[in-house]
């Protein structure tokens, strides 16, 4: 497919570089750039387990998740 595409001046010049240096042409660069970010979204993201305090595990005892400030408040030290 041909298209045109709208790219800043500076960015042009460098993806131009790099395909000169690596050898290939500037619709190559972009094509594997362009896949390799969107092959990356849609990757599942991994779980992580987070820490949880006590031996029941959960949040810690008056903790509001939804309140963002005091969630910074708590983890800076500053316990309201």
């Amino acid at each position: 497919m041909r298209t045109t595409l709208r790219i800043d001046d500076e960015l042009a010049r460098r993806a131009k570089s790099q395909a000169a240096s690596e050898g290939v042409t500037l619709t190559a660069l972009i094509e594997r750039a362009l896949r390799e970010l969107l092959t990356k979204r849609r990757e599942p993201k991994q779980r992580c387990e987070l820490p949880t305090s006590g031996s029941g595990g959960g949040v810690r005892e008056g903790v509001d998740l939804a309140d963002g400030r005091a969630l910074r408040d708590l983890m800076d030290g500053l316990d309201r």
